[in-house]
């Protein structure tokens, strides 16, 4: 317990999954949280659930006004921002034949443009303490293709490129950037019909892990990014999805070992 000690975080898409859980986990290891969300309702309760240490405010990630009112936010209540964790997200399935450009558009401008704005509005902070670390989520998706997700993994694929990109520029500041690549995680967004147990991780049987991830598995990826104990790791990009980057799981001839069979 204690590793964000005296830390100032925003975590953007906080109103619930992974970035509910990352919050929560920030406040209990010491730092105050600010959530942003366009989601009021979730994300006041999430606040309030978390206490003084906590405060909600909305925030469409695609503006600059809603950033520069979080961060302002941030300073009047804590005092500084030390950690920004660029969450929020949308996810889109599209044939490319059946593409629509504006759709296409709120997409990159929610996934992409508001890890932008926000680098945007906290890096001043930063510069002036010498210090900080923006965690940028992006996904599987950002380490390889998937079909009928074109839009969102061209998105995740420019998020992985910000943070190197970012690493490189903020870096002599004392800012350190990261990308976290989530697999599937167990949220409205990657269990959109709340499946539980076996019909949960049934699709996942050629991950090496064979399950799907739990939000608060990819909140502890960040929360070592954010932390401290990295404090010589910037630029890198961390894989949190049971091993699908790594390749699918192939089960070997029968009677193999247990664990190595179908």
């Amino acid at each position: 317990m204690g590793r964000l000690n005296g830390k100032v975080a925003i975590v953007t898409g906080g109103a619930q999954g992974m970035g509910a859980a990352t919050a929560r986990l920030f406040a209990a290891e010491g730092a105050r949280v600010v959530i942003g969300d366009v989601i009021e309702d979730k994300g006041a309760a999430v606040a309030a659930e978390i206490g003084g240490n906590a405060r909600f405010r909305k925030l469409d990630v695609r503006s600059e006004q809603d950033w520069a009112a979080a961060v302002s936010t941030a300073i009047e209540a804590f005092g500084t921002v030390d950690i920004l964790v660029n969450n929020a997200a949308v996810v889109h399935f599209t044939p490319i034949e059946m593409l629509d450009a504006g759709e296409a558009e709120r997409v990159l401008a929610i996934n992409v443009l508001g890890a932008m704005l926000g680098a945007k509005h906290v890096a001043p902070v930063m510069t002036k303490a010498g210090r900080g670390v923006i965690v940028n989520i992006s996904s599987v998706d950002g380490l390889r293709g998937c079909n009928g997700l074109s839009v969102y993994s061209a998105s995740k694929w420019a998020v992985r490129g910000l943070s190197k990109s970012l690493a490189m520029e903020l870096g002599p500041r004392g800012i350190r950037v990261c990308s976290v690549h989530p697999g599937g995680v167990n949220t409205q967004m990657g269990n959109p019909m709340g499946l539980a147990g076996d019909a949960l991780n049934k699709d996942y049987r050629r991950v090496p892990l064979q399950r799907i991830g739990e939000p608060e598995e990819i909140a502890r990826a960040s929360l070592f990014i954010a932390s401290d104990e990295a404090s010589y790791i910037t630029g890198a990009e961390l894989a949190v999805d049971g091993g699908w980057s790594a390749g699918y799981y192939q089960p070997m001839l029968p009677g193999a070992p247990d664990g190595l069979g179908a």
